[in-house]
């Protein structure tokens, strides 16, 4: 895609996308044409029949180390009204592109590796399955840095792992290894290495291959209506959303597997 092939890697394997963050010398900084071709792969994915679930990994030694703070400084500007009109639309603008991970409908798995700083956990707070490297660190570090962490962690994070470890991790601002991160329900897998992490990434496409992607995609549209709107109001939407979905191919099919003691085959139809 147009200027993404230097900041990005696309494999695809059957319905699974592999989509390497691919700018190691600079430790997989997120400037802006990270955050463009984020948005434009995301919105790539959402439209294509043939991806059901996207892996999310990293070149290099680090998986990211956040915003690209050179390029943060061109943003700052000389502190006149104008700049900082402009500044606050750069944040919007970097706001949506993170916010594309959510609205693709098709599942994404995060698989971190040594740092994943700032950024990097508004980044993965966007995704729906985050596993881990033992060796990972993550850090919200906005606040040692003198900013406010604005593309989504303060927005999605407590949602995650709840309010008592989250204010804990955004008000001091302190790293956090693998082993915690799982505790606190961050991260759902540590892997002993990135051979290992790639692996259970894999298996756990694969577990997402294997089920109607009209369900898949239908679970998560659910969830997040859910915890932008409420328990009553979810379930009014789930009802909804079944009752114009059902029957469909991919219920019928799973039902004639069931009789035949075979695995479906879903065509999400």
């Amino acid at each position: 895609m147009m200027g993404n092939e230097s900041v990005f890697k696309l494999e695809r394997e059957g319905h699974i996308v592999w989509l390497t963050l691919n700018r190691p010398e600079k430790r997989n900084a997120m400037g802006r044409a990270f955050y463009r071709g984020m948005a434009d792969f995301c919105r790539q994915f959402d439209q294509d029949p043939d991806v059901r679930v996207v892996v999310l990994k990293a070149e290099g030694k680090s998986f990211t180390t956040g915003t690209d703070m050179i390029e943060l400084g061109e943003l700052v500007g000389d502190g006149s009204a104008l700049s900082r009109d402009l500044l606050r639309d750069q944040i919007l603008w970097g706001q949506g592109c993170i916010s594309e991970i959510e609205a693709c409908r098709k599942p994404v798995i995060a698989a971190a590796h040594g740092l994943c700083l700032g950024g990097g956990v508004d980044l993965l707070s966007a995704c729906d399955i985050r596993i881990a490297t033992r060796d990972v660190v993550f850090g919200i570090r906005e606040t040692r840095v003198g900013v406010i962490a604005d593309v989504g962690t303060l927005q999605r994070l407590p949602h995650i792992i709840g309010h008592g470890w989250f204010r804990e991790l955004a008000l001091t601002g302190r790293d956090f290894g693998a082993e915690e991160a799982l505790k606190m329900g961050f991260i759902t897998r540590i892997c002993a290495d990135r051979e290992a992490l790639y692996e259970e990434a894999r298996r756990l496409a694969l577990e997402v291959v294997a089920c109607s992607p009209l369900a898949v995609q239908g679970a998560k549209d659910v969830i997040l209506y859910s915890r932008d709107h409420g328990v009553y109001p979810g379930l009014k939407y789930v009802a909804q959303k079944n009752a114009a979905a059902i029957p469909s191919e991919d219920m019928l099919e799973a039902m004639q597997a069931f009789l035949e003691k075979r695995a479906p085959v879903f065509k999400g139809k």
